[in-house]
């Protein structure tokens, strides 16, 4: 069993336990363990082989022992006799917006109801009005929304789809008389790859206007939840929204409980408790009674608990607290340190604009020096260049560059394909002739881990090949890319110097924050690129500085940092 499977056994099985109403701290360890199983950095087959299972969070010996089982048997006992007690298709009821896992369990004792299917039926007949606690209104609630269940699914909105859409609401709640301040939160301010539904907070004396709007707004599929301070939407997309308002003087605590993961959260009330005070959305409240301490900034609330204010995409409790109480917090790297951009596309592949045009708009955005760097012929949907085009191209990029004059520079690239038996597009000879050369996958991508490993090796050992684009070939949310052995990639590309590429597409975001942070511990050269088609895509950029930042980097980190000098002094030192 692989990451994914071990993590997804574990998520089904908490949610199982909280139909079963077992403790909540137990439902919160299975849910814990798959977090951090989701989130590790190498495969747990070897950590397992390793004998180092207890040293990743929220794993002790009890779970321990059950991933060991995974692992070695492909099943998990425990599993199958929670699913003879507890269905395991329940889970997919939990899916239902409004059902929680007493509701599915009273469905499941009182009607025998055990699929989302059966319970799409019973519903619809109404079965559901005269069970306790429920009635006419509430069936027709549960109605509504298996049928959005049905139109929209339930899939997580990719980070880049969810980021527009909140930014144009909030610049339509800032122009309402009397909000001060507006912000998202979430996993979105967080910046995740994908969320759930999208958070956005409100600073305001009067909240009425602020709900009105809200509620009322054209993209607005249905009102799921009306309250005077929040409210919950559903958009005609499927995307859930919600809006919390609070006055400004509150602003500091409604924003970092609404922004920090559940991890984050627990940790920072702990802190609290151990100051002799309570915290919320609201404010401090002090055990002695005394009055309660509003925060209307972030940096008051962490200063209030002693410690220097933590940037919203650290805040997974991975670390962070102590970092910050020692003072080693990471001096995040951000789009004003951005100096290049080492990978992108012209009209002589798939690219919409041509090499001009793009150097054109690169130095508009602050940048000293590009790379363009067009699809090799393997990739023929892509118009990929023969050796012969990617000749003549040469003589276009310097061109371009000639015209861009003195203060900026463009480079000749490829982004060269592996193909599926692990050779490489373009012979040695035509590789030494370029500036720069970056390869990647594109294709067969579900080879077996072995097989796509050596794919990859291949590349990141040939002397001529600078940097590894995209590295698993991944599309979110619909193509979990390579099973790639991270250990040997890392290995290997700091062995050999070998680049690696964040992708800074949010349908990409490749590499993950977690293998992001890895590197660094490691000391592998990284790169934030946009992949750019056109150069409205440059805008992009700013989704793989979060994720870079999520992972901690630093501009020392990122080779984009680097002056002209140096990057041509380490492109000297290659093949």
């Amino acid at each position: 069993m692989k990451n994914r499977e071990v993590a997804h056994l574990f998520e089904k099985v908490a949610e199982m336990l909280s139909i079963r109403g077992d403790s909540v701290h137990r439902i919160l360890a299975y849910r814990k363990a798959a977090e951090s199983i989701q989130a590790l950095a190498r495969d747990i087959n070897q950590v397992y082989a390793e004998g180092r299972l207890t040293e990743i969070p929220g794993i002790g010996s009890t779970l321990a022992a059950k991933i060991e089982e995974m692992l070695t048997t492909g099943d998990l006992e425990f599993y199958r006799k929670l699913s003879a007690e507890i269905p395991n298709t329940l889970v997919d009821m939990l899916r239902v917006e409004g059902l929680g896992p007493k509701r599915v369990k009273q469905i499941y004792e009182a009607l025998g109801v055990e699929t989302l299917e059966a319970l799409t039926v019973a519903a619809r007949e109404g079965k559901l009005k005269d069970l306790p606690g429920m009635g006419v209104k509430s069936e027709a609630k549960i109605v509504a929304a298996i049928e959005a269940l049905a139109r929209h699914g339930d899939d997580r909105t990719p980070l880049g789809d969810a980021w527009p859409i909140a930014q144009g609401i909030l610049s339509e709640l800032a122009q309402i008389p009397g909000v001060s301040k507006t912000a998202v939160a979430g996993s979105l301010r967080r910046m995740q790859e994908t969320i759930g539904d999208i958070d956005l907070l409100v600073a305001a004396e009067d909240p009425e206007p602020v709900m009105v709007f809200f509620c009322s707004m054209d993209m607005v599929e249905s009102v799921a939840a009306r309250g005077p301070t929040k409210s919950r939407i559903v958009l005609l997309n499927g995307v859930g929204v919600d809006l919390r308002v609070l006055p400004a003087d509150r602003w500091g605590t409604l924003l970092s409980y609404f922004t920090g993961s559940k991890d984050h959260n627990v940790h920072l009330r702990e802190l609290a408790l151990k100051k002799g005070l309570s915290l919320n959305e609201h404010a401090f409240t002090p055990a002695d009674g005394s009055d309660e301490i509003r925060c209307a900034t972030e940096a008051e609330v962490y200063r209030t608990l002693g410690l220097p204010y933590i940037p919203p995409v650290l805040r997974q409790d991975r670390g962070e607290f102590d970092a910050a109480a020692k003072g080693e917090l990471p001096r995040l790297i951000q789009a004003s340190d951005i100096v290049s951009d080492l990978h992108m596309h012209s009209t002589w592949s798939d690219g919409k604009q041509s090499i001009l045009e793009m150097a054109q708009a690169a130095r508009r955005r602050g940048l000293g020096y590009i790379v363009i760097t067009d699809h090799s012929a393997s990739l023929g949907i892509a118009n990929g260049l023969s050796i012969e085009r990617l000749q003549q191209q040469a003589a276009e990029v310097r061109a371009a560059d000639e015209a861009m004059g003195a203060d900026f520079t463009v480079l000749h690239g490829t982004e060269m394909e592996i193909k599926a038996d692990g050779t490489l597009d373009y012979p040695d000879e035509v590789l030494a002739k370029l500036d720069f050369v970056i390869a990647s996958l594109h294709t067969s991508l579900s080879q077996s881990q072995e097989q796509v490993t050596n794919r990859m090796l291949n590349a990141i050992w040939n002397p001529h090949v600078d940097m590894i684009a995209h590295p698993t070939g991944r599309l979110l949310p619909d193509r979990a890319g390579a099973d790639l052995d991270m250990d040997f990639i890392f290995d290997s590309a700091l062995a050999s110097g070998t680049i690696l590429e964040i992708n800074a597409h949010p349908r990409r975001l490749d590499l993950r924050d977690i293998h992001v942070r890895r590197a660094i511990e490691m000391g592998i050269n990284l790169a934030i690129n946009t992949d750019a088609h056109h150069s409205d895509q440059f805008e992009m950029l700013h989704y793989g500085i979060a994720t870079a930042q999520r992972g901690w980097a630093t501009a020392d980190d990122i080779v984009n940092c680097w002056p002209l000098d140096k990057f041509r002094q380490f492109l000297a030192t290659r093949g």
